[in-house]
């Protein structure tokens, strides 16, 4: 079954799923590395996301290797330009920042990878890209020169969103950054599934149980932990016990 088939089939049952998100510049030392790849692998993680909006390091195929020799948990990479692809792993969200304006990362940095995707057996994931304003301005609304959408436009991300489906887009990434001081309100988030059929994917500012038990009610089909286990990697203990108590109803 292909990565894409299991976020649909997990999404039409009702199923949860937790990612870890690593940014390589970020965790260069073997033996955080191994820990946190140990602690997701304990904690019933479902998918390990490889990236960040500035990588300034050779560190990514490192990463993905050391993951892929240590356990069978999926690595989808997250890039945040056409540079950061690596073949070994298993497959990459092909992301479009639908939220922006900025023709680049809209389609421009997806016609340099498409050619190097085609060559390798990477799942390419076509998936709608969001930022939502989270309080102040994140690596990727910075690097990326695009205004997130306000996090009181519920509308504007909701139809925003539906023209991410429309467009043929597998599923959509609503995100609030890395580092972010807020999570995307709960509101948002259930007013984006309302209004979508794809898979929904949530990330930034979710660092407490709470915060993930929230999204998730209100229609996250993933979870995205990623900053916040640079500071406290055994808070995913307690988050992954959330969406294990989830997928138990």
């Amino acid at each position: 079954m292909t990565l894409l088939s299991t976020f649909k089939d997990r999404h039409a049952q009702g199923k949860k799923s937790i990612a870890v998100l690593i940014d390589p510049d970020k965790l260069e030392e073997p033996a955080r590395l191994l820990h946190l790849i140990n602690l997701a692998s304990e904690n019933c993680v479902d998918y390990f996301f490889v990236g960040g909006s500035l990588i300034t390091t050779a560190n990514l195929s490192h990463v993905v290797r050391t993951i892929k020799e240590s356990v069978n948990i999926p690595v989808i990479l997250f890039p945040g330009n056409s540079m950061q692809i690596d073949p070994a792993a298993d497959g990459i969200l092909f992301l479009s920042l639908i939220s922006g304006r900025n023709p680049e990362l809209l389609i421009g940095q997806h016609v340099i990878a498409a050619p190097v995707l085609r060559n390798t057996n990477l799942e390419v994931i076509p998936t709608g890209y969001m930022l939502v304003n989270s309080g102040k301005t994140t690596s990727v609304a910075y690097i990326s020169n695009t205004i997130p959408i306000p996090e009181d436009k519920y509308s504007l991300a909701s139809c925003t969103a539906l023209a991410g489906e429309m467009l043929g887009l597998q599923a959509i990434y609503m995100d609030a950054g890395s580092g972010a001081e807020r999570e995307i309100s709960a509101r948002m988030i259930a007013e984006v599934r309302k209004t979508i059929r794809v898979p929904l994917i949530i990330g930034g500012g979710i660092n407490t149980p709470e915060k993930a038990l929230r999204a998730l009610e209100a229609g996250a089909d993933m979870i995205v932990i990623g900053n916040a286990l640079e500071k406290e990697p055994d808070l995913l203990i307690e988050i992954s016990d959330k969406v294990y108590e989830w997928n138990q109803k």
